[in-house]
């Protein structure tokens, strides 16, 4: 009598805990990266009132099962369903992230390495990629020794946002190409006053000028053209070559040379003179010569002297020199006939493309790829590779063991983290930024569990009653 009693009591346990589990999925059915549990019974012992015996010939006796009685239930086992992805919501934030596959984030709180399948990232006030609850998003930093990959080294935090990351570093410009077509009938570019291009360009700090460059054409054939640098300017218009000086007291102006002197324009070294009115005087009488085929109007080479050819060097003498010598290129200019205008443009880079130089950028924005590097995009036209984030995969995953805040710790079952992790397209896996991945809760499953969980504990509730009742026959039996 008292063992159907016990047993009730057991089976109400583990239906309570069963019914503990589902109220837990239910929950988190909206919580990013929630994985599900599921609960398991078993009977947990048995008591044989008569033991099995085999048939025996000689006696003519048959074999007999042995009679046991149960003695309830117990919780075998609450499985989280690792492996089983969630449904997919969009939210177009770059640093939400979801992981295509059965690999983990890396994440580290309070100097331990958690895993999460929630990608739920932002960056706190030093920089660092993070998760909503502080824990850091852990990954490989890029490789001092080639800044276009990272470094698969043991994991540390993403700093993404540290200051020098703010930043994109300057770059000289060392190619410009000129392009356009000159007209032989232009009555401009066939005076001395010629026609200009202005070639801009950047030096080693990122600090924009520009270069007035004049072209116009020969006396002695109507197929060559003089080319020179005529002034060089600064970002407010402003000659290298001269510095103004204003008197505090009478407000008097006057001129006087900068350090720089003299530049270079093909093979030729220019001086500059600078004038009591602040203009620049530049002796044009050696200027290099463009020359065309005076047939077709196709361009055939420029510079004089042994060595002509497509391009001439332009470089700047200073001390300390912030500039690097440009190479300009005249390839792309022709002599054809437009109604005798003439139209000509500098563009920096060369004609693939390298070398046009930048200035320094401002981080304007952050993209993560389908492999976890982390880009940082800039207003000069530059992405630089600020890390990438690894995961870490387990060969039973079932095995973790959930702390709260949507990670999971490594356990002896669930297999060791190596400290290094891997790439996220390792194994075919992918990373897809703007998307989280939701909580794998089946509420239609989660339903039918409950039912079936309450009538359990109900009909276990019932064996307790009936029990109590024939014990109450039984006290009756003496009254």
């Amino acid at each position: 009598m008292m063992r159907s009693l016990f047993s009730g009591v057991s089976g109400l346990k583990v239906h309570q805990t069963k019914m503990d589990v589902i109220g837990n999925n239910i929950s988190n059915v909206n919580t990013i990266g929630f994985k599900s549990s599921s609960v398991t019974f078993s009977d947990v012992f048995y008591q044989t009132t008569q033991g099995a015996s085999g048939p025996n010939p000689a006696t003519g006796t048959t074999g007999r099962n042995a009679m046991q009685i149960g003695l309830g239930s117990n919780v075998a086992s609450i499985t989280s369903a690792v492996t089983t992805p969630g449904a997919s919501q969009r939210t177009d934030n770059p640093f939400d992230v979801m992981i295509e596959g059965d690999s983990f984030f890396i994440v580290n709180s309070g100097g331990t390495n958690y895993f999460t399948k929630a990608g739920s990232f932002n960056v706190d006030s030093f920089g660092t990629l993070c998760t909503p609850s502080g824990a850091s998003v852990m990954g490989w930093q890029v490789d001092p020794n080639d800044p276009t990959k990272a470094e698969a080294k043991a994991v540390s935090p993403l700093n993404i946002m540290a200051p020098e990351n703010l930043y994109a570093d300057p770059e000289a410009t060392t190619e410009v190409y000129i392009s356009g077509n000159i007209d032989s009938k232009d009555t401009q570019v066939a005076s001395e006053t010629g026609k200009m291009v202005n070639i801009t360009f950047f030096d080693n700090m990122g600090h924009s000028y520009t270069a007035d460059m004049k072209i116009w054409q020969s006396q002695d054939a109507t197929n060559l053209y003089n080319v020179a640098i005529t002034d060089i300017k600064d970002a407010d218009g402003q000659s290298i070559f001269v510095n103004k000086i204003v008197d505090e007291e009478t407000g008097d102006v006057t001129y006087e040379e900068t350090s720089i002197d003299s530049f270079t324009f093909g093979d030729v070294e220019y001086q500059v003179e600078v004038e009591e009115d602040g203009s620049v005087t530049i002796d044009t009488t050696d200027a290099s010569i463009i020359n065309f085929n005076g047939s077709t109007g196709a361009f055939v080479s420029v510079g004089d002297g042994a060595t002509p050819g497509n391009s001439l060097s332009f470089a700047i003498d200073a001390s300390p020199n912030p500039f690097s010598p440009i190479n300009i290129d005249f390839s792309s200019i022709t002599m054809y006939s437009t109604s005798g205008s003439s139209s000509l443009e500098a563009t920096k880079g060369s004609l693939e493309g390298i070398g046009a130089g930048k200035q320094v950028g401002n981080m304007t924005g952050v993209s993560i790829d389908a492999s976890g590097k982390i880009y940082g995009k800039y207003d000069n036209g530059d992405s630089k590779l600020l890390g990438q984030i690894a995961v870490a995969t387990f060969s039973n995953p079932a095995g973790l063991e959930a702390v709260g805040n949507s990670m999971f710790a490594a356990t002896q079952n669930s297999g060791d983290f190596d400290g290094i992790g891997q790439d996220p397209t390792q194994g075919g896996g992918s990373l897809t930024t703007g998307v989280l991945e939701m909580s794998n809760v089946d509420l239609s499953a989660q339903f039918t569990d409950m039912i079936t969980t309450q009538r359990g504990f109900q009909a276990n509730s019932r064996i307790i009653t009936t029990s109590d009742t024939l014990l109450e026959e039984l006290i009756n039996l003496k009254r």
